[in-house]
């Protein structure tokens, strides 16, 4: 199994107005499930104590495989939840790796 762990930084520098937008990005993302089947999990989760420095909201998926992630990359359903929600970050990282 892969799991993708995605990490964003939210651009606003207003703390109310990230949390709004943390908010939907993680209802964007939890909408893939159900829609997209490569998906074996995810999880939406936000830094609780706005620590600086930190991210804002990471993703946790799972996967049966590369090839299953992959195909979760490019499905369309993915791609227009990432194109709605890319405006909205001024940074982004990613890690994948076997569980």
């Amino acid at each position: 199994m892969i799991r993708h762990i995605v990490t964003f930084t939210l651009a606003d520098p207003s703390p109310e107005k990230r949390a709004e937008q943390a908010s939907f990005v993680a209802s964007q993302l939890r909408s893939l499930v159900g829609v997209v089947s490569e998906i074996i999990a995810l999880d939406v989760v936000t830094d609780v104590h706005a620590t600086p420095g930190n991210a804002h909201v990471a993703l946790i998926s799972d996967y049966e495989d590369q090839a299953a992630l992959e195909r979760y990359q490019v499905h369309p359903d993915h791609v227009r939840v990432s194109s709605s929600i890319k405006p909205l970050f001024s940074g982004r990282a990613a890690i994948d790796f076997e569980v």
